[in-house]
């Protein structure tokens, strides 16, 4: 693993604005080129991407906006399932009228960049993921972190009073996610978005979408589409992984080897869920050395 030279809890980035569907989403742009897309998970926001960017913006445009409800895009009132994600982010694409587009997902991110790239893959130049949802999981084979994250779901009014009612979000399941220690600057700029309870009852929402086992069936049934789709792709992909992840067990990564065609794997060293926070400049060179072979 490459040494960490600088990480910083600075945001040294211009703010742009797109209306889509009537609200407005947030987002950074940095770097010429083909569009390189950068789609957060959740609690997150375009934040998570500050020490990444400035290793690939030499490669291409970095894009990288704040999902609907979260970092500063606005706080709609809508059920923020991850269709709607999914809804809003095909938007944004559209209205920044993006073409050849390299996506870097990460998390929640990847269900909403897997589901895009698979029904607009003549849009899509190629693929890089960390911790991402490639299938639906199996509750036998979930890592220790979301079997925890499934258990508190079995007890929903104590999980709806922690999630909403508190900032153990942040606190406790961002935080657990890092293998260093995040600063009070970092939590501050992760915990503003969610400053009320009615902007963390998306939170509440992520964890009823959780697709583990066959339930939610929908969102499961999406998983399932695009997943069959990624078994049949011939875009270039980047799978990065560190151990112990969260979604990225060593099952996930031997399923990837056997299933997925224009493959690269990345050992990117010790991670836990938010690789980005522990070992950003592994990740972003790791992306532009890829990025640069697949032109």
């Amino acid at each position: 693993m490459r040494e960490n030279s600088h990480i910083s809890a600075d945001f040294p980035y211009k703010s742009n604005y797109i209306n889509v569907l009537g609200a407005k989403i947030h987002y950074i742009d940095e770097g010429e080129g083909d569009p390189i897309l950068f789609l957060h998970g959740i609690p997150t926001s375009s934040y998570l991407w500050r020490n990444v960017i400035p290793h690939v913006c030499s490669c291409g445009r970095c894009i990288a906006p704040d999902l609907i409800g979260m970092g500063k895009s606005d706080k709609l009132d809508i059920p923020y399932r991850v269709f709607d994600h999914i809804k809003y982010m095909e938007g944004f694409i559209e209205a920044l009228n993006l073409k050849n587009v390299t996506l870097v997902l990460h998390g929640w991110g990847s269900v909403i960049g897997f589901d895009y790239a698979m029904r607009h893959s003549d849009n899509i130049k190629g693929l890089a993921f960390l911790e991402a949802y490639l299938r639906p999981e199996s509750s036998n084979v979930l890592s220790l972190s979301m079997q925890q994250m499934h258990d508190l779901l079995c007890s929903p009014c104590k999980a709806y009073e922690l999630i909403v009612h508190s900032d153990y979000f942040v606190e406790k399941i961002l935080s657990s996610g890092s293998l260093r220690r995040l600063t009070d600057k970092e939590l501050c700029c992760y915990k503003e978005p969610f400053s009320k309870p009615e902007h963390r009852r998306l939170l509440w929402r992520y964890l009823q979408d959780l697709p583990i086992g066959s339930e939610p069936k929908d969102v499961v049934q999406l998983i399932c589409d695009y997943s069959k789709c990624l078994m049949r792709s011939k875009l270039p992909k980047l799978m990065l992984y560190g151990f112990p992840g969260f979604h990225t067990t060593i099952d996930a990564v031997q399923w990837a080897k056997e299933h997925l065609d224009k493959l690269t794997i990345v050992d990117i060293g010790d991670a836990l869920h938010y690789a980005q926070e522990s070992n950003p400049e592994e990740v972003g060179q790791s992306i532009a050395e890829w990025y640069q072979g697949i032109d």
